[in-house]
């Protein structure tokens, strides 16, 4: 498996995002708040399709936002496979968001080791959903 991380695994669109905010589950793995759900309807190769948050409230610098935002998408793009591994055995596709919830900003190898958790925690709520 490639270590990319392509525009076809990025969500976009306004209908898929609020649909995800409004149904979607939510949980936490601090400094992150994830909300997912699974997605049926979706044509594309890309078994899971993912949206990244740092809110202007808590970084005013966008310098500091493009930091955390780089960061995020370096851990998801070198820990995804835990991900699609977990959805390839069920064949099922499901959309995120990962919400930076910090005040402060969180060194990287602190943050590759929460979205590890966080891939392998949305594994087992997809297998539960799923399965």
């Amino acid at each position: 498996m490639k270590q990319t991380f392509t525009k076809a695994e990025k969500l976009c669109g306004y209908r898929l995002i609020r649909n995800l905010y409004e149904k979607g589950e939510v949980f936490n793995v601090r400094p992150f708040r994830v909300t997912w759900m699974p997605h049926r309807s979706d044509p594309s190769p890309e078994p899971a399709k993912v949206l990244i948050i740092v809110p202007k409230r808590n970084f005013r610098k966008s310098v500091q936002r493009n930091l955390i935002r780089r960061r995020i998408r370096e851990a998801y793009r070198r820990n995804k496979h835990i991900l699609y591994e977990g959805l390839s055995g069920s064949r099922s596709r499901i959309i995120f968001s990962i919400a930076y919830t910090a005040k402060e900003i969180v060194p990287f190898a602190e943050m590759q080791e929460k979205i590890i958790l966080l891939l392998h925690r949305l594994t087992k709520a997809n297998e539960k959903v799923a399965g």
